[in-house]
């Protein structure tokens, strides 16, 4: 299997918010204020990247900065092919963390609105092992369009394609059964247990393994602290437990999450192997502040 991975998903300035205390309106509350390169697919790929995947990253950034996210990206182990937008800046998302680590979002996507087939040539699925789509990219008419025939091509060259809804919000806005029409037939889906319930209507981990499995051939549901399932249209086939870590931010974690099983999924790692690397991953990912690694040493 070529190990190569192309990322189709959002770049993001992540600015983190982690205030004291419950929020006052119409005052103020003490709070540490960072800023960190963020996005879903930008994360997905930096980690992919750290953890010595081939990997490239689709997405669209304001044209001002569209040299120094090339640059940023390159020196991360990821090849970018990003598209200057010279209408709307790169995407901004805050993150307001509570004091146990859960997060609030406003996002302002900016540039990855306009993903566009020109971002997207089939030329791309040259020696291409597998796509790895965030469900943010499907959220938009414009990025959907191109994606989903982008998607189509790569079925077409028997190039595997796996998803992750990546937002539980968005899913419920666009409806959970469009996104599922959308999707139907990739190789993998990544989904966490509320996106999982919102997609097929059910509470347990079994049936929303059996319900999943009957659009997508491989299921893998993370659980936050209680770990992670995989399986598929006959069920659960292995369930993994999580250490217990201290959360500091829990941003990204899905993401690393994804990564850290794609990276060994690509390598020939076997699915054991690769679920529990993807949560040494996950757990890494929350034990500090930002969606990407905290050093890539």
């Amino acid at each position: 299997m070529s190990r190569q991975v192309l990322v189709i998903g959002d770049v993001m300035t992540d600015v983190i918010v982690m205030p004291e205390g419950p929020l006052v309106k119409g005052s103020d509350r003490r709070a540490k204020v960072r800023s960190r390169p963020g996005g879903s697919g930008a994360n997905q790929a930096v980690w992919l990247g750290a953890m010595g995947a081939e990997v490239a990253l689709v997405a669209r950034v304001g044209t001002e900065e569209l040299h120094m996210y090339e640059n940023y990206f390159r020196g991360l182990g990821v090849v970018p092919f990003l598209g200057g937008d010279k209408e709307l800046p790169s995407g901004v998302l805050v993150t307001i963390v509570d004091p146990d680590g859960e997060r609030s979002f406003l996002t302002d996507r900016g540039a990855n609105l306009h993903l566009s087939a020109a971002d997207l040539p089939k030329s791309l699925l040259d020696n291409l092992g597998m796509v790895v789509v965030s469900g943010y990219s499907l959220f938009a008419p414009e990025p959907r369009a191109a994606v989903r025939d982008f998607l189509s091509l790569a079925k077409a060259s028997g190039v595997a394609v796996a998803v992750d809804p990546a937002s539980e919000g968005f899913l419920r806005e666009v409806g959970p059964d469009k996104f599922v029409e959308w999707t139907a037939g990739a190789d993998w889906i990544f989904a966490n247990q509320d996106e999982a319930e919102t997609l097929c209507g059910a509470i347990e981990l079994d049936v929303q393994m059996r319900l999943l499995g009957s659009h997508f051939a491989n299921v893998v549901i993370k659980r936050g602290r209680f770990g992670a399932a995989l399986g598929g249209l006959h069920g659960i086939k292995l369930t993994m437990e999580a250490p217990v870590v201290t959360v500091v931010d829990s941003t990204g974690a899905g993401d690393a999450f994804a990564a850290g099983f794609l990276a060994a999924h690509v390598d020939g790692a076997s699915p054991e192997v690769a679920l529990a690397r993807a949560i040494e991953a996950g757990a890494k990912a929350v034990r500090s502040i930002g969606g990407q690694p905290p050093s890539m040493g």
